[in-house]
């Protein structure tokens, strides 16, 4: 498979939170190679953005998020879920895509033993803090290039705009003018997607 080229992550973020879908994310992992296809993301706007971390400006969390797109911002909400993010556009402007959902393919026995649970596959993956765990990508990898091994994100299926739902956000209640924005994207059809 072919690895997603830089150019793909300096888009408008919009359109790289619809064309993630379909897509596969891999991590090298002791060896192992999981991956899973992108199923649902919710993309952030920059400091404009009262949903996303950049609207309270450039700080130790979100330096990354002012880097070059294509890199990985990974951060820790309610102590206890750490959640994956691809970094889009150009450097100084904090924009990104959260990966809600994807659905297991490859090292799904390696994913049932890093979450600790006895889940059927199609339940492994389906939330931010739940790829996250099966698939061990952690805080470690934040700010990786995701051009590079071990965490990166390859071409794998092609999704129409007709497979696709468009929606609001989840959880973002506090967001004022930006609560109500469709920037969420999913596989109308899959299983694994966290809410529909």
């Amino acid at each position: 498979m072919d690895v997603l080229p830089r150019d793909f992550y300096l888009q408008d973020t919009l359109t790289v939170a619809k064309d993630l879908l379909g897509k596969l994310i891999v991590h090298i992992d002791k060896g192992s190679r999981l991956s899973g296809m992108i199923v649902e993301t919710e993309a952030y706007l920059g400091e404009q953005d009262d949903a996303c971390h950049a609207s309270k400006g450039r700080t130790k969390r979100t330096e990354v998020m002012y880097q070059l797109g294509g890199h990985a911002y990974i951060y820790l909400i309610y102590g206890m879920y750490e959640l994956f993010n691809v970094v889009t556009r150009h450097e100084g402007y904090p924009e990104a895509v959260l990966i809600r959902a994807v659905e297991p393919i490859d090292g799904i026995d390696q994913m049932t033993e890093n979450y600790k649970h006895s889940l059927s596959s199609l339940k492994l993956t389906n939330g931010p803090g739940k790829f996250t765990k099966a698939m061990n990508i952690t805080r470690s990898l934040n700010c990786n290039d995701l051009t590079t091994k071990p965490l990166f994100i390859e071409e794998y299926k092609n999704i129409s705009n007709t497979e696709i739902t468009v929606s609001k956000r989840i959880g973002i209640h506090y967001a004022k003018n930006w609560k109500d924005k469709n920037f969420r994207f999913y596989i109308s059809n899959s299983p694994c997607v966290s809410k529909k």
